[in-house]
């Protein structure tokens, strides 16, 4: 496997609860891949750049900027969570 869908990825990393609230962010416009909006079904791999807002649930105002270092295979603890990427 070559990559993942980034709302998978974006669930399986811990930066939305549920994966139907990762599609709505990819949906809405808020998530770009190496600097290029995305669709939920575009594929990301290791050494991609995510932007994603700080916050999901729009809160807090920013962006966080994120390097992709493994895709994972499910989603797992918050430990297993930070193994997939470094942020920048």
């Amino acid at each position: 496997m070559t990559g993942l869908r980034v709302d998978k990825w974006l669930w399986f990393a811990r930066f939305c609860k549920t994966r139907g609230q990762a599609q709505r962010l990819v949906d809405g416009g808020m998530v770009t891949v190496n600097g290029r909006l995305v669709e939920r079904s575009s594929a990301v791999a290791p050494g991609d750049e995510i932007v994603i807002p700080l916050d999901p649930a729009g809160v807090r105002r920013g962006l966080r900027r994120l390097l992709v270092v493994a895709l994972g295979e499910r989603r797992g603890p918050a430990a297993l969570a930070r193994t997939l990427y470094r942020e920048l």
